[in-house]
């Protein structure tokens, strides 16, 4: 399973003292950007691609608190994906120590950056996708593109 440890800095913290809902979001993208440029695919040959990863909708479920220099590891798991790769569903877990304490699940596409429509991923991409570790109630989701 693909995992980061990252850490719960001062610009996470929201008044009452812990992390705060977005930074959940913030350290989920960066972990999908990781794994995406761990497999061949940094923001470089986005760019050169013309195409990037667009979130359609977040889910967030809070289970245990963060606090200031907590160590945040994170994992990434592929919770759907339809055939031809258009949308996918990534599910991230926050622990604190091997205590799960949060959840983000969110579903995406891939943004063609010039057209600004969905597309599907080149095939290299569509096989990072597919080589990355599935999620119990994984789900084939339907394409996008019609």
């Amino acid at each position: 399973m693909y995992e980061k440890t990252l850490m719960a800095g001062w610009g996470d913290m929201d008044f009452n003292s812990h992390m705060r809902n977005t930074a959940y979001l913030d350290k989920s993208a960066d972990l999908r950007m990781m794994y995406f440029a761990d497999r061949g695919f940094p923001m470089s040959e986005f760019m050169r691609l013309k195409i990037g990863p667009v979130v359609m909708k977040d889910e967030v479920e809070y289970f245990r608190e963060f606090h200031l220099l907590d160590a945040v590891r994170v994992t990434m798991m592929l919770a759907g994906l339809s055939e031809d790769g258009s949308r996918m569903k990534l599910r991230n877990d926050f622990y604190r120590e091997d205590v799960l304490a949060a959840r983000v699940t969110s579903t995406a596409g891939w943004l063609d950056l010039g057209q600004r429509k969905l597309v599907c991923p080149p095939d290299a991409l569509l096989q990072a996708l597919r080589d990355a570790d599935r999620a119990d109630d994984f789900q084939v989701l339907p394409n996008s593109r019609r």
